[in-house]
């Protein structure tokens, strides 16, 4: 049978024929595309004439494109539809992909022609785009090892080939360790509190195990937040909070301790061996915070505004534990208990309240309107394209023009082969080769509540966020409008990548986008606008303390990637925690659990040096939100300028030049500090 990942693509719209591809299908045709790429790569080695940007730059630049086509499905199925044998085979692959780029970024015959184009090009008769593209892949040689001798290139390739291993060991130790814990629940008693949607789905996912009169609960956000919010047995909450908080550091084989020292251990040696400080000198050259000092300043003026507000917040929600002779001091397992007890006395609002106002198919109704508003596109829904899970929707992204501009997967529900958390990624990029526009497959993935068997879907508002959030990033890979796929869509700086999708969640907010779809699910009523304007009241409901949070996080990332010196063999993971959280602290520590042992983010999921971008991105966001709102949040003008200067033109320039052609000056952390009410 012939392999259909040598052709990934089929059918009217080129889209990937999932039905057809079979775990076997990928080592041989991964194999096979390293060796078509090797041979592309050969092609402009022996080029006899002198280097120029299309037979060197342009040529290098197209590369490599079916292993990269072959690699994103592969790599985003393992991650939204694994088993056992594709982590298995994750292993096998990751090292083969890692020494193919090794070995074409440590060639010394190509890097001496890359060098040469490099220096005798006319940058000044290059097009912006095509400049940029010139300046990124000398630097990526240079910065991949191209000028090391040929004993450090080897090293080089050995720390490649181990970080690739241990990330997918990390990321796999979380995901068997977050299913392996199940809270099973005996007495109904034990789930006082719980609203009936929640209890629903803890006797649903029961049921699909074969127990009828029980209920389960167990590590996936839509089974733990609730938990945590609403049970009254607070004996459970800890239970469950130290399951959730001991993920990857716990005594059995998906211990990540070992694994993640590693991983910090040798980036830090790589990172020297590039002459480099640390990782974080490494990392940040390529962003837009530029050093370390950066990052810790807008740290230090995030925190010196913050903590002592966050301080009072923990005050306020004390005292209602205090009213309702709860614990003094609050545990960590707490407080999204006795929060949302406060939350409900302040703003009479909590989620059972807004959940019926947000049905799922609403929701994506209302993201596809927003975006219609603002950029005039519509989104239908194709049953005919195939999918690789059955829970998938699939669309066609259209213009104004009734022209193709993507294709949209939306995965939206739990299941036991997809990690937690919630994600946008492409299967395939952006390009204008061959005087054709590639248009993108995007998708977003997410882990939302599933429907019960009395009650569709209906979200949380944090769940609504974090649609419109994810859907954001979408946008900026659909409407992706570049030359070079490398440069287009998301594929910028990683502290610039979140300004889209943190831009959207704003929407969320406002009544005029609210009376688009939040609907009741069962009388069709708008939503009301007392229960709008207690959204807009109690937007900065904990915000001083969720900032002191990022920033913590942030820290944590820090201490492991800013290493001054190599990371000792006797380094204990909760002593970095606790030295790294001192000045952020706001609870009693606890022992047995660990952040890093589970921290995706930075050891599997590229934000190592890099989780600051959260922050950093919402201070861009927060400046460009008062701009829309100057103008009018459905302006067509301000969208359009958005469009054009950002989300079309993906890495094509410096990020901050796009930003000022954009707003028409540079961001400021007060346009952050008053959306979070952190300053008058």
């Amino acid at each position: 049978m012939q392999n259909p990942l040598y052709s990934p693509y089929a059918g009217t719209l080129n889209t990937i024929p999932f039905d057809s591809i079979q775990i076997e299908h990928y080592k041989p045709a991964i194999v096979e595309a390293i060796e078509m790429a090797k041979a592309e790569i050969e092609k402009i080695k022996n080029n006899k004439e002198e280097a120029s940007f299309e037979n060197t730059i342009a040529t290098y630049e197209r590369s490599g494109e079916l292993l990269g086509q072959i690699s994103s499905i592969f790599f985003n199925l393992n991650s939204s539809k694994t088993n056992d044998e594709m982590q298995k085979l994750a292993q096998e692959l990751s090292p083969l992909l890692t020494a193919y780029s090794s070995e074409i970024q440590l060639d010394e015959i190509l890097f001496t022609r890359i060098k040469a184009a490099y220096n005798t090009i006319d940058k000044s008769a290059l097009d912006t785009e095509s400049a940029y593209l010139l300046e990124k892949i000398y630097k990526s040689f240079v910065r991949n090892g191209a000028n090391l001798n040929e004993a450090d290139k080897s090293t080089l390739k050995s720390i490649n080939s181990r970080l690739s291993q241990l990330s997918l060991t990390f990321s796999e130790n979380v995901l068997k360790d977050s299913n392996d814990y199940e809270l099973w629940i005996n007495d109904e008693n034990d789930l006082a509190g719980l609203p009936d949607g929640a209890k629903e789905a803890a006797k649903l996912m029961a049921k699909a195990k074969g127990e009828e009169n029980k209920w389960l609960v167990n590590l996936d956000y839509p089974s733990y937040l609730p938990f945590m919010k609403y049970a009254e047995n607070r004996a459970l909450r800890e239970e469950l909070f130290m399951a959730f908080g001991a993920r990857g550091c716990k005594d059995n084989d998906f211990n990540n301790e070992a694994t993640l020292k590693e991983i910090a251990k040798l980036r830090h040696e790589k990172s020297q061996l590039l002459g480099y400080k640390s990782h974080a000198d490494f990392v940040l050259e390529e962003r837009m915070a530029k050093s370390p000092d950066n990052v810790y300043k807008l740290w230090d003026e995030l925190l010196n505004k913050a903590f002592p507000l966050a301080e009072k917040e923990i005050a306020e929600v004390q005292a209602i534990a205090d009213k309702m002779n709860g614990p003094n001091p609050m545990q960590r397992w707490d407080f999204s208990y006795y929060a949302e007890k406060l939350k409900n006395e302040k703003f009479a609002l909590n989620d059972e309240l807004l959940k019926p106002y947000f049905k799922l198919e609403n929701v994506i109704s209302g993201a596809f309107q927003t975006a219609e508003k603002l950029f005039h596109l519509t989104f239908k829904e194709r049953t005919d394209l195939e999918k690789y899970h059955e829970d998938v929707k699939t669309y066609e992204v259209l213009n104004a023009n009734g022209d193709h501009i993507a294709v949209l997967y939306a995965d939206f529900f739990p299941r036991a082969s997809k990690r937690n958390g919630a994600w946008m990624t492409s299967y395939r990029g952006q390009n204008k080769y061959d005087n054709k526009n590639q248009r993108p497959i995007t998708s977003i993935v997410c882990n939302f509540t599933k429907p019960t068997e009395s009650k569709p879907s209906l979200l949380t508002f944090g769940e609504v966020t974090t649609l419109f959030h994810e859907f954001g990033h979408a946008l900026h890979g659909m409407l992706a409008n570049g030359h070079y796929e490398s440069l287009s869509g998301t594929s910028v700086f990683w502290d610039f990548v979140e300004l889209p999708s943190q831009l959207m969640e704003n929407w969320c907010y406002e009544p005029e986008c609210l009376a688009l779809f939040a609907n009741h699910y069962e009388t069709g009523e708008t939503i009301p606008q007392d229960l709008v304007q207690k959204i807009k009241d109690s937007m900065n409901f904990l915000s001083a303390y969720q900032t002191v949070r990022q920033v913590s996080l942030g820290q944590l990332d820090m201490a492991w990637h800013n290493l001054s010196a190599p990371l000792a063999e006797n380094t204990n993971v909760y002593t970095v925690e606790k030295e790294s959280g001192a000045k952020t602290e706001l609870f009693p520590a606890v022992e047995g659990i660990a952040t890093s042992c589970a921290f995706s983010h930075i050891f599997s999921g590229g934000y190592s040096a890099g989780y600051y971008s959260y922050k950093w991105a919402e201070v861009l966001e927060a400046d460009a939100f008062e701009y829309f709102k100057e103008n009018g949040i459905f302006d067509s003008k301000t969208a359009q300028r958005f469009n054009d200067n950002i989300l079309s033109k993906g890495g094509s320039s410096d990020p901050m030049e796009l930003y000022v052609a954009f707003r028409g000056q540079e961001p400021s952390t007060d346009a952050l500090l008053r959306k979070s009410g952190l300053m008058s």
